[in-house]
């Protein structure tokens, strides 16, 4: 996505459906190096980076933010019901860092420790591993292969932050990334999947927009202010975020609540754990 046009698909959104009441051990508390924390001059973005999904991707984005690399950076890409893209120091979709481009991580290996919630049922299924979607096949399949894991595939759900590349080069991934605001089949498999928007993603929505016609590109973008990862902000400038564990009683039954709901027309991008800030 780095300089090529993606087409476009319906989109699909999450749900608001309401948070059954839970138990404080209900939830799990996001690590400050994987909180992603965006400051926009429309307001704060928080997204947990995922390192097992992808660990070279997460990496990199962890090492440019902490260096400072995204402060000032525009969202020069934006089409609304799709995603908005920043991190190019050009602020043309054409630029990156100084550092090496990314193999591509469009698949990683899943193994019963990662918890995988099942929510789409068949060969291939579709879940949920912590914020992420994913499309995987049963754990049924772990008992056949050398490491006891299977395959998996992160999903471009509205939320989903992923990497930005070159449209042909599957391994030019380098400094810009992008954060979906509705969902798109057709980057599954074929873009990086590091992490999920956990607070913001209305700050998504409501940045300044380009045309799907001029490719999202944006005449008056907004800029990120400060990026860093909360583990490197200082200890009383830190947020906290604690995401429902899938493993909750109260989070099955917000699936059951939105199964219900949405009906033959229920996906895995109909539902992502609930996050709140703590105090």
């Amino acid at each position: 996505m780095r300089s090529s046009a993606l087409m476009a698909a319906a989109a699909v959104m999450v749900l608001a459906a309401p948070v059954v009441a839970s138990a404080q051990d209900d939830w799990r508390t996001v690590p400050p190096e994987n909180l992603l924390v965006i400051d926009t001059v429309k307001g704060r973005i928080l997204v947990e980076l995922d390192p097992r999904v992808a660990p070279q991707s997460v990496n990199r984005i962890r090492t440019l933010a902490d260096q400072g690399f995204y402060d000032g950076l525009k969202f020069h890409r934006v089409i609304p019901n799709f995603m908005a893209q920043t991190g190019d120091p050009e602020g043309t979709g054409g630029g990156g860092s100084d550092l090496p481009d990314l193999n591509a991580e469009f698949e990683f290996r899943r193994g019963r420790a990662d918890g995988f919630y099942p929510l789409v049922a068949g060969s291939p299924q579709y879940g949920l591993i912590g914020s992420i979607p994913v499309q995987t096949q049963p754990d049924a399949q772990m008992m056949i292969t050398a490491d006891f894991k299977t395959p998996a595939v992160g999903q471009f759900c509205p939320g989903v932050a992923g990497m930005a590349r070159t449209g042909n080069d599957v391994n030019s991934a380098n400094s810009q990334f992008f954060l979906m605001t509705g969902a798109r089949d057709n980057l599954n498999g074929q873009y990086t999947v590091f992490g999920r928007v956990v607070s913001g993603l209305e700050v998504v929505r409501a940045l300044n927009a380009g045309s799907e016609a001029d490719n999202g590109a944006v005449a008056d973008p907004d800029i990120m202010t400060r990026t860093r990862t909360a583990a490197a902000m200082p200890a009383g400038e830190r947020p906290t975020v604690r995401v429902m564990n899938t493993t909750s009683a109260a989070f099955s039954a917000l699936v059951e609540q939105t199964r219900a709901e949405r009906g033959a027309r229920f996906s895995v991008c109909d539902v992502q754990p609930p996050a709140e800030l703590v105090d």
